[in-house]
């Protein structure tokens, strides 16, 4: 396979998933940068393509040396990958540990009283919400990295004034709560650390739930099905994200539009196109209901329009190989993406540049690779940079020289 071999081994996904030990992952992102199907897989590594299915899903586990050595030797396995990591802490001890997750002292105080705690009134809250809405649209531009630190001091403040609220103003500020910490479990999953953002994720959906947030309790299941389908499980995805319509009643058409085309998200990741597109269709008419009365859309959606909207149909169009729709979808939605949404920006341009070496326009590719890469360097990892290794890979594995150019250029920027 010569140099397109080594270079899908470096794809910082399918490393991961060999120092993991997730078979699944390896499969999957193997087949997805090699084109090879799972009959001609399980004939490399001596497995009938039924089991190579069961192990892709999750349904099978690969519990023996002799097997796992098989895949290893099967795959051409570079030997410095086959060495086996330690592995990551559990979701559940992460909980415990000081890091990206929720940490002991701060569920400590959480769920105990907090002895002489600030006063508590609207004014301090509004401002809290202020502050809240500033940082989101400030990570936008800058990314998750530099926030993350100031998101858990300000969290602790918030929780800090738990104990001193009465009456109305205890369910405002467990929403508050909540609200930071889907912040926290969105920038966690931003820069890769899924553990650290299920841990928020859960933490947030209880506060809503307690608070009486419908809208804030659906968006973190839609989130959670953005997590699985960007760990490649699309059918956790759906249903994820059909848990977020039907368990949280009254949302807005905004948070229920999220919800149905993340569940189609996960249906075009999984190949189901007929499923996909009706979804899409029933979530561009919530969406455009909600354009109409933006009023009644939290503040968290300020983000999700029409247009964000043409981006998801891209990435869907992607998914089912429909390569000139997903092209034509994510250059119009790039086109009226305003400037500041820098992260996202890089993402959505690599996403393209992925679509246009579908299509085999190779040069195009590139060019919208290149254009894009410091961003993505900068504060795309790991999704965009991901997909830059991705589009190299596709473009490799169709002979064009712009493959090694593309490949040459991410390595000057490691």
């Amino acid at each position: 396979m010569g140099d397109s071999h080594i270079t899908f081994w470096s794809h910082p996904e399918l490393a991961a998933a060999v120092a993991n030990r997730d078979w699944g992952a390896v499969f999957r992102t193997y087949r997805k940068l090699t084109g090879t199907s799972q009959t001609k897989l399980g004939e490399r590594v001596g497995l009938v393509q039924p089991d190579v299915s069961d192990i892709e899903r999750g349904r099978r586990r690969v519990a023996s040396a002799e097997v796992q050595e098989r895949i290893l030797a099967g795959l051409d396995v570079p030997p410095q990958l086959r060495t086996r990591q330690p592995p990551s802490p559990a979701p559940v001890a992460a909980l415990a540990m000081s890091g990206p997750g929720p940490d002991e002292d701060l569920l400590t105080r959480v769920t105990s009283v907090v002895t002489g705690g600030q006063r508590v009134d609207t004014p301090t809250l509004d401002w809290l919400d202020r502050l809240l809405a500033e940082h989101r649209r400030a990570e936008d531009e800058i990314g998750s990295r530099p926030l993350i630190g100031v998101m858990r001091q300000q969290l602790r403040t918030v929780v800090d004034l738990y104990s001193a609220a009465r009456g109305p103003l205890t369910d405002r500020v467990v929403r508050l709560a909540s609200e930071h910490a889907q912040f926290l479990a969105w920038m966690a999953q931003d820069q890769g650390q899924t553990a650290a953002a299920l841990a928020w994720y859960d933490r947030s959906h209880e506060w809503a739930l307690e608070a009486g947030s419908p809208d804030m309790a659906a968006t973190t299941l839609s989130m959670k099905a953005h997590l699985a389908w960007s760990g490649g499980h699309g059918d956790r995805a759906v249903r994820l994200a059909e848990a977020a319509r039907w368990s949280a009643p009254g949302t807005s058409r905004g948070v229920q539009g999220m919800a149905a085309q993340m569940a189609a998200r996960g249906h075009a990741l999984d190949g189901d196109g007929a499923a996909a597109q009706r979804l899409l269709d029933e979530a561009q008419a919530l969406i455009s209901g909600a354009a109409e009365r933006p009023e009644d859309e939290p503040p968290w959606m300020y983000f999700y329009g029409e247009n964000w909207f043409t981006l998801q149909r891209g990435m869907a169009s992607m998914h089912l190989r429909h390569w000139p729709a997903a092209v034509a979808q994510l250059t119009t939605g790039l086109g009226a993406l305003p400037d500041e949404y820098r992260r996202d920006r890089a993402w959505f341009s690599t996403c393209l540049a992925h679509a246009l070496a579908g299509t085999g326009e190779a040069t195009e590719a590139l060019s919208v690779a290149l254009a894009c890469l410091p961003d993505a360097a900068a504060v795309g990892r790991p999704h965009s940079w991901d997909e830059l290794h991705t589009t190299a890979a596709l473009l490799l594995r169709r002979g064009t020289p712009e493959g090694r150019q593309l490949v040459d250029a991410l390595r000057e920027h490691d």
